[in-house]
């Protein structure tokens, strides 16, 4: 399940600041159609801060009717409140989700054993593979290998975003997993070297934008072909670096914006970029032959 390119899906608004029902249906019609390998909708990048749940589930369900089981979907339903985040996954199960994207509690800042606890009681909870999902620069907590290692124990418990950023980490929990539990880089930049030192794929923000690319980096990755895979890793190498001059998912909306995808339009506190970044922006799908 856990193999390949999935998208961090962002979550379209209207000039209303609604979710626009039809851009995410569009949206998902266009990475179905570029040959994504499955779909994680609200997660960081679908802007879930500021996503009420209700309009959490409805995002998810949308993607998932849209799909039709074509791919995975990952449903983001994490929480920083552990019965929330069960409630939650509860019902992304009920709609059909394939399996649920659990961040590590943010701003509460949980030991060690509190993360193992926040996970191990949702994966008792319910009955849906789980993938753990560790960004210390959003949570505050590093998920340290000991604790993901238990956690690992968990049938449910089955792979881990790792977007950490420490490739150091990253090499230790690849020595140290189980033979079924899956490593997927969570920074674009850092897809190809996670995947060449026995990573699965990548939860990819780029991907909103050039799934076809990501998914034949990551498939000469895995096949052994390097020279492809590097031959593309420094093609999209502008493109991985754009995505991140402001906060994310200011950036790729952006451009998904410029290239026709969406309407550029974020919920507060996040705002759109600065004219020299757009501008930017614009200069690199140019590049790229995106626009």
């Amino acid at each position: 399940m856990f193999s390949g390119v999935f998208t961090a899906l962002v979550t379209p608004f209207n000039s209303k600041k609604e979710i626009d029902t039809d851009a995410l249906k569009k949206i998902v019609r266009f990475q179905l159609d570029k040959g994504i390998s499955g779909l994680v909708p609200v997660g960081t990048t679908g802007e879930s801060p500021t996503v009420s749940h209700d309009e959490n589930m409805d995002v998810i369900e949308i993607v998932i009717k849209e799909t039709k089981g074509k791919v995975p979907v990952i449903a983001g339903t994490g929480s920083n409140s552990t019965d929330e985040a069960i409630r939650m996954t509860k019902i992304a199960k009920l709609i059909g989700a394939d399996a649920s994207l659990q961040v590590a509690p943010y701003y509460n800042k949980p030991t060690q054993e509190g993360l193992y606890r926040h996970f191990m009681t949702i994966a008792d909870a319910v009955d849906l593979p789980i993938m753990v999902y560790n960004v210390q620069g959003r949570t505050a907590v590093n998920i340290d290998t000991d604790t993901l290692m238990r956690l690992a124990k968990h049938e449910n418990i089955v792979a881990v975003k790792e977007a950490s950023g420490d490739l150091n980490q990253m090499m230790d929990v690849l020595k140290r997993k189980p033979a079924d539990f899956d490593v997927l880089s969570g920074d674009d930049n850092l897809a190809l070297p996670l995947t060449l030192l026995g990573g699965s794929g990548v939860v990819s923000v780029a991907s909103n934008i050039v799934p076809q690319w990501m998914e034949e980096m990551v498939k000469a990755a895995r096949r052994g072909d390097l020279e492809k895979a590097r031959t593309i890793h420094y093609e999209m190498l502008p493109l991985f670096k754009s995505m991140f001059i402001e906060t994310n998912p200011i950036p790729v909306k952006s451009a998904m914006a410029l290239m026709g995808l969406l309407d550029e339009e974020f919920r507060l506190p996040l705002c759109p970029p600065s004219d020299e970044n757009r501008a930017y922006l614009k200069k690199v799908l140019i590049d790229q032959g995106l626009l």
